[in-house]
């Protein structure tokens, strides 16, 4: 229920604070006073789009707050968890909107949210009904949801509505290979042409690791050379060079060892500097002889790294990227390959989703069918009580030539509200006072399947007669046991029923007309329902407290 409505520097509303009662509560007042600035408060707690014409003449801002009292807030905090916004704390949401000329912002429990988001969270919250909104009711699918509600559907309507999407993805699935052939056979052709690009380049990973290195030998190896030569010549060019003389020295620590034994520390040593400068010249001389100032080779070598460059640009950053597109493009040239043993697999996914969305499609008309006897039979009871005491009622089923997103079937309601006349589609009804009736005599059989917590009424008892106003407020009054129901009303009869009455008015206060709101009890009460039956006098308040009378 709303427990709590507070409205500032909307329209004439200069500050508001309303914490409505359970039940059924009327909200009446002349003519100009702002009643419609509570449908209006409302309408913007809830997601309204605002026009910065609704703040209150010298306003900088306008705002709005509402607090709802949940018993049952799970599914809604299942939609604050799935946004990241924070759950109701003992079942209280609470919203809030600031809006400027410029800009609107909302709050869900004290965290900011979009305004999407608070539409969504608060879809479900409030049914509104003005004038206009019946004709709602002329929708097929709000009738298919109407009659689902009824029958007690949720459980096959969310079955369906599951295999219905897995189907039409399978189909989706199915129908995007098919009508693929000439893009895959582009696409063939250009795996094809990446795969023998790389591949017939031949690189290794070890090549490609010392190619830059060979290209930059053999293009220096005239310097190389050069710089290589003079060391050679000096390890072992001849008898004086390095390896010569220490050769002599280790020749003479021989004998020397042989005359005392002492000096054998110096000789191991002189020999393995002897050997590993042997080694050294000895792997001098093959890289001198390995050089190769072969313009030839010089230009095979440059052609290899032009080539892996192009690869790199093309495939990626370095040989580990390459090789992985190439595995890439090999998995998606399989796939491809096997492109109609795939197509009979989603062919097969497809047949399979459509035998389980057409057993649930069947399982919902099922529960739909059972229902429409009752539907028809308690929407006659209640339009009887509404006036219509000779009405006709029909739910037409019309089947469809192939399931879609609500089942197997459209539905169409029939009406006739008087005898001898045929049945219309509610489209087809003209009346606005006529089809208000209707949604309220649907709105009673549908009480107890109807979850929404709050029902608000703006004049929907425009044009009908007294006895039929009362009818309609009886109906609200009854569905106050189920909900918490506001109605905005003229009809004296209707605020008369209500639990708790609430009186707007317009009052000047420092030259500016300001409403106020309060609720009215005792002889307050009887003075604005004597104002609403347009009288006066002594025989004009004994109408108001024997209108009172019905409501207790």
């Amino acid at each position: 229920m709303l427990a709590l409505l507070k409205i500032r520097n909307l329209a004439l509303v200069d500050e508001l604070v309303w914490e409505p009662g359970t039940g059924f509560l009327s909200v009446t007042g002349e003519t100009g006073a702002g009643k419609s600035v509570i449908m209006g408060g409302i309408s913007l707690v809830l997601g309204e789009r605002a026009d910065k014409s609704c703040i209150r003449s010298g306003a900088k801002e306008c705002t709005l707050e509402a607090l709802f009292s949940l018993p049952h807030p799970e599914i809604l905090n299942a939609r604050l968890e799935e946004a990241g916004a924070p759950p109701c704390e003992q079942g209280e949401l609470i919203i809030r909107r600031i809006i400027t000329p410029t800009s609107t912002r909302q709050f869900i429990n004290n965290s900011p949210v979009t305004l999407s988001l608070l539409r969504h969270v608060c879809s479900g919250l409030v049914d509104m009904h003005h004038p206009d909104s019946p004709r709602s009711l002329t929708s097929q699918e709000r009738q298919l949801t109407l009659l689902d509600a009824f029958a007690e559907a949720s459980s096959q309507v969310a079955e369906f509505e599951r295999a219905y999407r897995e189907w039409r993805e399978a189909s989706s699935a199915r129908q995007a290979l098919a009508e693929s052939e000439a893009a895959n056979e582009r696409e063939l052709d250009f795996l094809h042409h990446q795969i023998d690009e790389i591949e017939q380049a031949g690189f290794t990973e070890q090549e490609v690791q010392t190619l830059e290195e060979q290209w930059q030998r053999a293009r220096n190896a005239g310097k190389l050379r050069d710089a290589a030569a003079p060391i050679i010549q000096l390890l072992d060019g001849d008898e004086e060079a390095v390896l010569g003389r220490l050769r002599q020295a280790v020749k003479r620590a021989r004998e020397l060892e042989r005359l005392d034994a002492a000096c054998a520390i110096w000789l191991k040593p002189m020999e393995a500097a002897v050997e590993t400068l042997d080694d050294v010249a000895a792997n001098a001389e093959g890289y001198v002889d390995a050089l190769c100032d072969n313009p030839s080779e010089l230009t095979r070598l440059e052609e290899r790294i032009s080539l892996l460059d192009t690869l790199r640009r093309k495939y990626g950053n370095d040989w580990a990227g390459i090789n992985a597109h190439l595995e890439t493009c090999r998995t998606r040239l399989n796939e491809l390959d096997s492109r109609d043993e795939l197509l009979a697999k989603l062919a097969e996914q497809e047949e399979k989703a459509h035998i389980l969305m057409k057993k649930a499609a069947e399982e919902l008309s099922a529960k739909r069918r059972k229902a429409i006897p009752r539907l028809e039979k308690s929407f006659l009871t209640h339009a009887a009580h509404l006036g219509f005491r000779q009405a006709h009622f029909k739910v037409k089923l019309i089947e469809l030539p192939e399931p879609g997103p609500h089942g197997a079937e459209d539905v169409e309601f029939l009406f006739g509200p008087n005898p001898g006349e045929p049945l219309k589609a509610l489209r087809l009804i003209a009346s606005g006072g006529e089809l208000a009736r209707v949604m309220l005599a649907l709105k009673s059989a549908l009480a107890k399947q109807d979850d929404t917590p709050l029902l608000l009424f703006d004049e929907i008892d425009a044009n009908v007669g007294g006895e039929i106003a009362r009818a309609v407020g009886m109906k609200m009054r009854e569905l106050g046991e189920q909900h918490q129901v506001i109605a905005i009303t003229h009809f004296p009869q209707v605020a008369a029923l209500a639990e708790h009455h609430y009186l707007i008015s317009k009052v000047l206060q420092k030259n500016r007309s300001v409403s106020r709101l309060e609720e009215v009890t005792g002889k307050a009460r009887i003075a604005e329902i004597v104002r609403m039956l347009g009288s006066s006098g002594s025989a004009a308040e004994a109408h108001a407290r024997d209108l009172l009378k019905w409501g207790n």
